[in-house]
């Protein structure tokens, strides 16, 4: 099935958004104005241990969203990134295709175009690029861009380095739930703890105001990790407000998934987000997912419940929990 790709309906210079992309009055940017100038919790990982416990905490209760600087990651590094993505994205069409997924058969790796419809029938002004980065033993180099010829190299060296800032990160949160510092990544797998990567290209929209990149939701992951372009247009959801994050160059952005709110026996919230677009200039982002392996099992943790805090989710599979989201079955 050939699949309309938002990249090249934005390239032929449409000058109305066409009918799929228009959402519903309540949810248009122009109808649901976030609150902007509001500093979202920006943590530095050079901070004394104690502190940064107590502050990390507090960002994953009171936000399930915070920034994170001072992480070790090169900056030349985050531009490798940007560069070699940003480079696939510009290849011809024909050659983009030749990485074409097939969601509707199981087939997530590789280049696509989020159009699952929901019940309005609307779909989102995004193409992305999707493949597992970890553990070595699950990763298909064949579905990677092969152009440009640098995207694997840069793209195994960030996959090290994300992963340092992730497993210090883990630590840290276990921590602050009163957990022994391993506690999350033991039971998202250990070392088959998975990491995936998500390419995120929004390109310019005739009418943003009308649109949405991606629509509110939470990430199935347990945490995700996201650096953007400096094109802005990621809102957070605390309160019953939409919250603007402004651009920090090098920062990594930080959200708490659904996977930590079930083990955290939901004192950390996943964090509902959405994603604007821009009239003038493409937006991108590359997320990298932290998931379990299919087969663990996921439920409050048992030192995180008792007889005044009783279990409020229950336990299954990850793939099972998986397959209820993708379903909008209950959990």
């Amino acid at each position: 099935m050939e699949v309309e790709r938002v990249q090249a309906l934005a390239t032929v210079g449409l000058d109305a958004l066409p009918a799929q992309f228009v959402r519903p009055s309540h949810e248009r940017p122009e109808n649901s104005r976030a609150i902007e100038g509001m500093t979202v919790p920006v943590i530095s990982l050079s901070q004394p241990h104690h502190a940064l416990v107590r502050t990390i905490h507090e960002a994953c209760r009171e936000w399930g969203f915070f920034l994170v600087t001072d992480h070790g990651i090169p900056p030349q590094l985050i531009r490798r990134l940007q560069e070699v993505g940003g480079e696939f994205f510009r290849l011809p069409q024909e050659e983009k295709e030749k990485y074409a997924n097939d969601p509707s058969r199981g087939s997530f790796e590789g280049y696509g175009t989020k159009m699952t419809k929901n019940r309005e029938e609307k779909v989102e002004w995004v193409d992305y690029f999707f493949h597992l980065m970890h553990p070595p033993c699950k990763v298909k180099h064949e579905v990677w861009p092969q152009h440009p010829p640098s995207y694997r190299e840069v793209t195994e060296e960030y996959n090290k380095e994300i992963l340092k800032v992730t497993e210090v990160l883990l630590e840290l949160i276990s921590e602050g739930l009163g957990l022994e510092k391993n506690a999350l990544k033991a039971t998202l797998g250990g070392d088959q703890m998975e990491l995936e990567m998500k390419i995120n290209l929004y390109p310019p929209c005739p009418q943003p105001q009308l649109a949405l990149g991606v629509e509110p939701h939470t990430d199935m992951s347990a945490v995700t990790i996201l650096v953007p372009n400096e094109v802005p247009g990621l809102q957070v959801w605390k309160d019953g407000s939409w919250f603007a994050v402004d651009y920090l160059a090098d920062a990594l952005f930080f959200h708490v998934g659904d996977q930590i709110e079930v083990l955290s026996n939901g004192k950390y919230k996943s964090v509902l987000h959405r994603s604007l677009v821009n009239k003038e200039k493409t937006r991108m982002s590359w997320a990298v997912f932290c998931t379990p392996p299919h087969e663990a099992l996921i439920g409050p943790l048992p030192g995180l419940i008792d007889d005044h805090n009783p279990a409020k989710y229950s336990t299954k599979t990850y793939a099972e929990f998986r397959h209820r989201k993708f379903n909008k079955l209950p959990q």
